[in-house]
Formats: structure tokens, C-alpha cells, sequence
């Protein structure tokens, strides 16, 4: 058996925080010394492990919670999950620091390619495979051809902004393999309108709450359901990132918050923003 301290020693965490996990039940000691003090075995520290792993992504504990305490909780399963996670942080991590070396060496340009030209090619294909007979037209309309919105669809993905924004995706997904997979998902058009549509019930539902605690249990509702909604719609296991993002976005964009409270009132940007935060880092 382990007490707090000599856990705390060996996997860096305070001692304040494994109270704290106590607490909030995520993680409990497996006894207690006559004296009261907190003490762990091996199985328990295996455990924390996992916790502090989902932690480096800066998962709610709420999620973790409920990942650790799920019934059908496959261990082998997690830790699979975990390393995709990881080689994702760490691909992402060699880039930087070959950019950083590329400076050190007198080369001043940074190397923020995420998705290389072949795999850029097809996500192409695969967006050209889903698409409908009126959405071709419109680019074609835009553009004068599909050859011509391709040149300019290869162009802008590989541009430094737009490869910053699938470094932002890839996260959300996991992997890059789990992102390039949901573009050769089909989507038909009338899917996707079908969970807008239901969004925007969604939204127009919290509108009416505005003033309402967003940790009421009339709030939370409708934000799990648009969490239920958005994992649907993105083809997603977990959204909290995106979510959070789009919260962020809500709370901080000026435009966005314009544009977003023109359709459903004054100050419902920020409230949204302020219900998401609040049901994804409880």
C-alpha cells in the first residue's frame, strides 16, 4: 500500500489533488489506515494512471468520470484509444520542434503541414463522392468548372491557415485517420439538413432561457442534446473539444457574436457560450 505522499511523489500530482479526486468520487483510496490516512495499492495507481493520461488532453473529469465507472470499461480498449491520442500530440510535437530546428539552422519558415498533397487529394475525391448534383453546380456556377474549384480547393488546403485549422480537427477526431475517414462517410444533403434544422431548434429552445442559471437541469438538457446532435452530425465519439471551441468562439468573436444574436437575441452568443462551458468542464 501507498499513501498520498509517496503516490503524489511518483506520478508528480499534489496531494491536494488526489483529495480532490476523492472527493468528487474519481478517483477513491483503497482503504484508510486506522489513523485515517488515504492508502492505495497497485491496481489503484494503474487507475490514476489512466486518469492523468485523459488529463494530458485536458478531458473534463466529469468524461472521465464516466469512461472510468462505465460497466463495459475495456482497459486494452482505453489504452488504444490513448496511444492514438499520444502519437497524434507527438506527430504534432516533432513538427514543431523540426520547424524549430529548420530556424536554428538559418531556415526562418515553419512547417505547419498537417495533411500532405496525396492525402489533400483525397479528401477531394471523397467530398466530390458526396456530393449531389446541385452542390456540384454551385461550385461550378462559382468557379466556371469543377476542374477550376479543384485547382482552387488543392491551392487553399495547403496553405499554412488552413493546415492550422486541420491541426485543430485532427484533434477533435483523435487521429488523422479518423479524420480522413469521416470524409468518405456520405452525408446526404437532406441528413444534414435534417440536424441543422434540430440545432436550431436547439438553439431557439435556449434562447427562451436566457437568465436562467446554465447549470439548471432545463439548460443542460438541451446542451447534452446538441452534444447528442453535433456527435451525429461530425461523426464524432467525443465533441467536448469542439464544443468548447465553438463556445470560445461564441464568447470572444465579435462577428460571430453579431451574426449568431441577430437570429436568436441580444446576449445569446455569450449564454450559449457560457452553457457549454459550463456542461462540458463540470
Amino acid at each position: 500500500m501507498r499513501t498520498v505522499r509517496e503516490i503524489a511523489e511518483l506520478t508528480g500530482i499534489s496531494a491536494r489533488t488526489l483529495h480532490y479526486y476523492d472527493e468528487i468520487g474519481l478517483f477513491a483510496p483503497t482503504s484508510k489506515s486506522e489513523a485515517g490516512y488515504r492508502l492505495y495499492d497497485d491496481k489503484a495507481l494503474e487507475t490514476l494512471r489512466q486518469i492523468l493520461f485523459f488529463r494530458e488532453f485536458d478531458i473534463p473529469l466529469k468524461e472521465i468520470k464516466a469512461v472510468i465507472e462505465n460497466p463495459n470499461f475495456d482497459k486494452n480498449q482505453i489504452l488504444q484509444m490513448q496511444r492514438k491520442m499520444l502519437v497524434t500530440k507527438k506527430e504534432r510535437m516533432e513538427r514543431l520542434i523540426a520547424s524549430i530546428d529548420d530556424i536554428l539552422k538559418g531556415d526562418n519558415s515553419m512547417d505547419f503541414t498537417v495533411f500532405d498533397e496525396t492525402e489533400i487529394h483525397t479528401m477531394y475525391d471523397s467530398m466530390m463522392e458526396n456530393m449531389n448534383d446541385e452542390q456540384k453546380r454551385i461550385f461550378i456556377e462559382h468557379y466556371g468548372s469543377l476542374d477550376a474549384f479543384k485547382e482552387h480547393f488543392l491551392k487553399n488546403a495547403a496553405s499554412e491557415r488552413v493546415q492550422k485549422s486541420f491541426a485543430k480537427v485532427v484533434e477533435w477526431y483523435g487521429s488523422k485517420e479518423a479524420t480522413l475517414e469521416a470524409t468518405k462517410t456520405s452525408r446526404g444533403s437532406e441528413v444534414m439538413i435534417a440536424y441543422q434544422k434540430r440545432i436550431g431548434n436547439i438553439q431557439k429552445k435556449l434562447a427562451s432561457k436566457i437568465g436562467m442559471d446554465v447549470n439548471s437541469f432545463e439548460v443542460r438538457e438541451l446542451i447534452g442534446e446538441y452534444d447528442f446532435v453535433a456527435k451525429k452530425l461530425y461523426q464524432m465519439e467525443d465533441v467536448t473539444k469542439l464544443m468548447l471551441e465553438i463556445a470560445k468562439v461564441y464568447r470572444s468573436n465579435s462577428e460571430a457574436k453579431a451574426g449568431v444574436d441577430s437570429v436568436y437575441g441580444t446576449g445569446f452568443a455569450s449564454y450559449m457560450g457560457e452553457a457549454i462551458e459550463a456542461f462540458y468542464n463540470r
